[in-house]
């Protein structure tokens, strides 16, 4: 088969699955305020994924711990599958299956969002995970290939690409990464730089500072005996 017949091919089927997936816009968009929202309170994004799907939910990790387009502040997002130690200690301990559960029931918190990317949506240690999340009590999102498929079922709201080639499947799940990204920083406060003519802006701080255990009080008054404002360095 002639390259460019290749390429054609691919094409083609890509632009078979556009169809359907340009469906997905409000999806994205809610999930993108959801997710600015939940970050920006302190919450945290968990994402997992086997093989290619690892790839693309680690590529979701980075855009939003660095940045998609314009400086903002980092948001909390942990990549399951990228703690290879973690990763290998719980897989020869308890099984290749837990080796996300695991990991989940030791960062997730209730109202964070657990992320789980599979072409197939049958991997059992996706669907162990989504178990744990719901047990956790976070909020299950998956991308999937064609629904029904078990992790759709298992997740609060799913993404599922209908195509029947993994490799566009997990094509569209990247552009999913890159649209989730941009609604979440559309919801955050103006980045830096962003004023057009103006002074770089800050971004807004979303939370208060956590008390490191220690406060100091200082008085406008005098001590007794003292001169001047009281206490000691």
């Amino acid at each position: 088969m002639a390259a460019s017949t290749v390429l054609e091919a691919h094409l083609a089927d890509l632009a078979v699955a556009l169809r359907e997936y340009r469906r997905s816009a409000a999806r994205l968009a809610d999930w993108g305020d959801v997710l600015a929202r939940t970050l920006t309170a302190g919450g945290r994004l968990l994402v997992a994924g086997n093989g290619g799907s690892a790839a693309e939910a680690q590529h979701l990790t980075a855009e939003l711990v660095g940045k998609l387009r314009h400086d903002r502040q980092p948001l909390s997002a942990i990549a399951l599958h990228a703690e290879t130690s973690a990763l290998t200690a719980i897989g020869n301990d308890y099984g290749y299956e837990q080796v996300f559960a695991r990991q989940v029931h030791a960062h997730g918190r209730p109202d964070d969002i657990l992320l789980l990317l599979s072409t197939s949506g049958t991997s059992g240690n996706l669907l162990a995970a989504a178990r744990a999340g719901r047990e956790a009590g976070l909020r299950c999102w998956a991308m999937t290939g064609a629904a029904p498929n078990p992790l759709v079922d298992a997740c609060h709201d799913a993404l599922a690409v209908a195509a029947p080639d993994s490799q566009i499947v997990q094509e569209l799940h990247l552009v999913s990464v890159h649209v989730l990204c941009e609604h979440v920083d559309r919801a955050l406060p103006l980045p830096v730089g962003a004023v057009t003519g103006g002074e770089p802006q800050p971004v807004a701080a979303t939370r208060a500072a956590p008390r490191t255990g220690v406060e100091v009080v200082l008085d406008d008054g005098a001590a007794p005996g003292a001169g001047g404002r009281g206490g000691t360095a």
